[in-house]
């Protein structure tokens, strides 16, 4: 399975407030619920090494990016477009380097396969692809970046286990030191969201 998906349409969505009005309203089905969207940024690029083969520079170009609860997307101004589930975004962070600021993200292109976790073959360069999401505008990297983390932690790795849940849970957080950024990097593998639940502080979705 790759860490990418072309798409030719961005899925259909609803805002936060039409998601609350239509729970309220005790639907037929839950499940017909389109998600919900938590960030949309025009006049956007990206970069991806190694190079999507069926997604071409001038796809790369310029965009609309959507944080939806379901998949990350963008759709480019030529028509076409891709999705990343989050289970496959195995970090993303704020980097500042001297060619401009963007959200970095480290994508698995092994997200999903049964036992990826344990393949000593998945520690290969060619396991991952970067992804540069850079806006032109760049006041919103802290919203898309906030709103990836939320639709981020919504999706926990089905690869760790239970037992895995419980001995974090157990951890001595006195034992580890707190990131404070390394090259230009606000780094976060959902980082903020594990912070505030370790704070006593919460994300309130709705």
């Amino acid at each position: 399975m790759v860490s990418l998906t072309l798409i030719s349409s961005a899925p259909q969505y609803v805002s936060a407030e039409e998601h609350r009005n239509i729970v309220g309203s005790t639907p037929a089905s839950f499940n017909d619920i389109p998600p919900v969207l938590r960030h949309k940024e025009d006049n956007v690029r990206v970069m991806l090494d190694p190079p999507l083969h069926t997604f071409t520079e001038q796809d790369c170009v310029n965009g609309t990016l959507f944080v939806i609860e379901s998949a990350l997307i963008f759709m480019s101004s030529t028509g076409v477009g891709f999705q990343v589930p989050y289970p496959a975004i195995t970090l993303h962070a704020i980097a500042r380097p001297e060619s401009g600021p963007s959200i970095y993200c480290q994508l698995d292109e092994l997200a999903g396969e049964p036992g990826a976790a344990e393949s000593p073959e998945n520690d290969e360069a060619s396991d991952m692809r970067e992804l540069s999401i850079i806006p032109s505008n760049p006041a919103s990297l802290e919203p898309i970046f906030e709103a990836m983390s939320l639709c981020a932690s919504l999706h926990p790795d089905p690869n760790v286990s239970d037992d895995d849940d419980l001995d974090e849970a157990f951890m001595d957080e006195s034992a580890f030191e707190t990131f404070t950024g390394e090259e230009g990097d606000e780094l976060s593998e959902v980082g903020r969201v594990r912070s505030d639940f370790a704070n006593n502080s919460r994300y309130a979705p709705y």
